[in-house]
Order: C-alpha cells, then structure tokens, then sequence
C-alpha cells in the first residue's frame, strides 16, 4: 500500500507516517498543502491520500483537494480524510459521489494504530470508513425523519456501524452479538427504510448516507443499479 500524508501539522504527519509504515505500508510522499497534495497525487498515483481537512491556503483546502482527486481518481486513489472536529457534512460532501475508497476520521483516531491502520487498507482496497461520532451526529440531525424515527436504539447502533464499512461479523464482534442476530438487523433497517438489502457492503454504505443526507428512497434505489466506480 502507497500511501501520500497530506498534513500541515509535522506532528500529525509523523504520527500517521508512524503508524503506516510500522503496519507494512510505503510512504510515497508528504504534503503541507491542498496544492502540494494534488501535484504529488497526479504524479505518483498512491493507493491513498490521508489528508487533513485543514491546510493551507483555506480552512477547507484539504477538503477541495479530496473532493478533486475522488474526481479525478475515482477508483484508483483512496481518500482518507482526517478531521480535528466533528463536521458531518463535509463528510457527506466527500461521500456525495459514493461510498468507495472514501475515509472520514476525527484525529483522535490517529492514537488508535490499530483502528487507523485498519481504516487505511480497507479505503486503499476501495471500502469505506467513516468516524462512528460522525456518523451518530448525522443520525441525530436527522432524527425527526418518519423513516430514521421507525428504527430502534439497537438498529440505528447497527445502522452506524454499517456506515463505517463493517461487515456483519465485524458488527457482531463489535456489539458482542451474533452474525446472525446482525443479518436480521440488518435486513429490518432496510426493510423499514423502504431499501433491499444487497450484498455489496460499499452499496449498503451508500444507501444509508444517500438516506441520512436527505436524497430520499429513490435516490439511493437509483443508486444501486449503476455500476460500482472504477
């Protein structure tokens, strides 16, 4: 896995380097800014980007640039975005274009080796992670939906691991439950979204973002039937 660090923070950046390399990864390079970031993605095409969603030149540089090269690099590059605050709708704009090889972590999960290292390679390999704080603060924002509002504590926990990129066993693992308990689950939450359940856990992601974001039942069975992202 070649991976680009996109950080203006030396402190950030060596601890993300750290972590990586000690997990078996190759740094291919290191940015301090959004511009910096792109030119080394166009000319060294990694695995992945983990960018800080704060650098120079704006507060958002580094969002604009993941947003760019997910455009650019679609199925090719992994983005994985870092965050020091909890910003659910930057996350929703990175995952505005599908839920393939796209990351948004808050920066306290850089002192979790485990769980970073974990969250690179399955954005690398074209999964999805996406911070469980985040994901539980969209939920909340849109809790006065009558879809989201049917689901119980136990099924929106559920919800919120899926749209991290878990399987169902890791699910399980997670909530200390059964495999099978978690497929039930699952399978309810996509019955009272009006979603059928499929078995691409990167649909399964998009379908609750596309829900939670507000684009509606149609949009997300719309979204389904398109082809995955090269």
């Amino acid at each position: 896995m070649r991976v680009i660090i996109a950080d203006d923070s030396a402190v950030i950046r060596e601890g993300v380097i750290r972590i990586l390399t000690e997990g078996g990864a190759t740094i291919a390079g290191q940015a301090r800014t959004a511009d910096e970031l792109l030119a080394l993605v166009d000319d060294l095409m990694p695995d992945l980007a983990v960018i800080d969603i704060r650098m120079p030149p704006s507060d958002t540089a580094g969002l604009q640039a993941a947003v760019r090269i997910r455009e650019m690099h679609r199925g090719k590059v992994g983005v994985l975005v870092l965050s020091q605050f909890l910003e659910p709708e930057y996350a929703l704009m990175l995952l505005a274009g599908g839920s393939g090889g796209v990351g948004y972590l808050l920066k306290d999960r850089v002192a979790d080796a485990t769980e970073l290292l974990a969250s690179a390679r399955r954005v690398a390999a074209g999964g999805s992670a996406i911070d469980p704080s985040v994901v539980d603060e969209i939920v909340r924002g849109r809790s006065t939906q009558e879809r989201l509002a049917v689901l119980t504590s136990r099924e929106r926990q559920v919800m919120a691991l899926v749209a991290e990129g878990r399987s169902n066993r890791s699910v399980a693992e997670h909530l200390s439950i059964s495999v099978k308990t978690v497929e039930a689950q699952v399978a309810t939450i996509f019955s009272k979204l009006g979603l059928e359940e499929h078995p691409d856990d990167n649909r399964r992601v998009l379908a609750v973002i596309a829900y939670l974001d507000g684009r509606g039942i149609s949009g997300a069975h719309h979204r389904r039937g398109e082809s995955r992202p090269e």
